[in-house]
């Protein structure tokens, strides 16, 4: 899909319009704050074809294609077709002509071999299933000497809610679900998995930029009701444990978190991230 409407550069946005409110992007700030990093290391060059893979609602697509100008070409590819259909209806509201979209698979998108000069995921190919097979979908579709940017969340991510959950399973007796609790922790990526991962697929490593954040939460209660916990995180937390057991270690984990942010008067949970350079020869 692509859009042809002219932009009117000098032109203001008018945010009292009802198009501005439907495009104003919700964006969570985990994914912005690893996208973050995917802008200060990318090469921003005009005339480039850009692949960004699952691009979702677009936010990094559309930075891409305004930042490196009009002669530059961005893929968005993403399965996720209701995210895609909102893409479409932001790139004709920003009137961008150089965005292209594919709802289509990772791993199978429909682009010639060595087609493309830059690739990009940002929380994207850590997250796929068949992430072998996207790694080497892109590859295909590299030029030598394309560059591959991707960014990931790290094993260590959250340790002050993992620290707590595994008290409160040991002390409602469920110490043999702790033995879960450390798969579900260590299944994240580290630079390691990831930099063998992309070496297995034909790219070679140049290099990974660590960063580490803070996610800030008055209390338990606001954190496992918060809209990107619940979307991203709690589905996976519940599978810790049996169906029978989730209401209870629930309720006693919402309790203890309670008490950890009264006595540090906030909850506070670590983040660490990368963003990792490859490159194909």
């Amino acid at each position: 899909m692509e859009r042809n409407r002219e932009l009117n550069h000098s032109a203001p946005v008018n945010h009292r319009t009802s198009a501005a409110g439907e495009f104003y992007d919700e964006l969570p700030l985990w994914s912005a704050r690893f996208g973050q990093l995917i802008l200060d290391q990318v090469p921003l060059r005009s005339g480039m074809t850009i692949l960004d893979i699952g691009a979702g609602t677009g936010w990094l697509s559309l930075e891409l294609a305004q930042r490196c100008g009009a002669e530059t070409t961005v893929i968005a590819v993403d399965s996720w077709e209701d995210a895609m259909q909102r893409l479409a209806r932001k790139v004709d509201h920003l009137g961008l002509r150089n965005v292209r979209l594919l709802v289509q698979d990772a791993a199978a998108f429909d682009l010639p071999d060595a087609s493309v000069d830059l690739i990009v995921s940002n929380l994207g190919i850590n997250n796929f299933e068949n992430r072998e097979a996207v790694l080497q979908a892109c590859f295909r579709v590299a030029r030598p000497g394309a560059e591959l940017f991707v960014t990931t969340n790290l094993v260590g991510h959250m340790r002050e809610f993992y620290d707590v959950y595994r008290d409160v399973l040991r002390e409602l007796g469920l110490a043999d679900q702790v033995a879960a609790l450390e798969s579900h922790i260590h299944h994240r990526a580290t630079i390691d998995s990831v930099r063998s991962q992309l070496e297995s697929a034909g790219f070679q490593f140049v290099r990974a930029a660590t960063h580490s954040f803070r996610e800030r939460f008055v209390d338990g209660s606001a954190l496992l009701r918060h809209y990107f916990i619940r979307l991203g995180f709690l589905p996976g937390w519940k599978e810790v444990v049996p169906s029978p057991d989730v209401e209870r270690t629930f309720a006693a984990l919402e309790r203890r978190l309670n008490r950890v942010a009264a006595e540090h008067s906030e909850l506070t949970l670590t983040v660490p991230g990368a963003c990792i350079q490859a490159r194909r020869g």
